[in-house]
């Protein structure tokens, strides 16, 4: 084997949704990672040892569920700027990567775009398909909570 089939290659996972929602709103919900399992199907908990929106630096863990098997997750926010941006990085021993995400206003509502990057070196034909299923499906149940509430 060379080394090429051992290195991991970093996928990107890029969608976006316009909510019907003021952008403080959908900046202040989706900041807070305790809350993500309320609209993320693969967010089964997380803790942040505090409450609200993250600021930049703040660690916290998530346990996510990956194809059926449960991961803990290590965060650290990287961009915390209310109400346009938030990237936070992880790690684990199956996934790394961030997630980035980027608010815009338009109109009474917001775009909200949501990046996925991620690296792993499991050799899993389906994952990347379901990954994108589940991030499509967050998002929509994403926009579905913000525009009920």
């Amino acid at each position: 084997m060379n080394a090429v089939e051992h290195q991991a290659h970093v996928r990107q996972i890029s969608q976006e949704r316009y909510i019907q929602a003021p952008i403080e709103a959908v900046y202040d919900y989706v900041t807070q990672p305790d809350r993500w399992h309320e609209w993320h199907p693969t967010s089964l908990s997380a803790d942040t040892g505090t409450s609200g929106s993250l600021p930049a630096g703040q660690r916290f863990t998530e346990m996510i569920d990956l194809l059926g098997v449960r991961v803990p997750m290590s965060y650290r926010v990287q961009i915390a700027e209310p109400p346009r941006e938030f990237k936070t990085v992880f790690t684990s021993l199956a996934v790394d990567g961030c997630i980035h995400y980027y608010l815009q206003s338009r109109g009474s509502g917001t775009l909200f775009t949501r990046v996925l990057s991620y690296e792993t070196e499991l050799k899993l034909n389906t994952l990347e398909a379901r990954m994108v299923e589940l991030s499509n499906q967050a998002m929509d149940q994403l926009k579905q909570r913000l525009e009920s509430s």
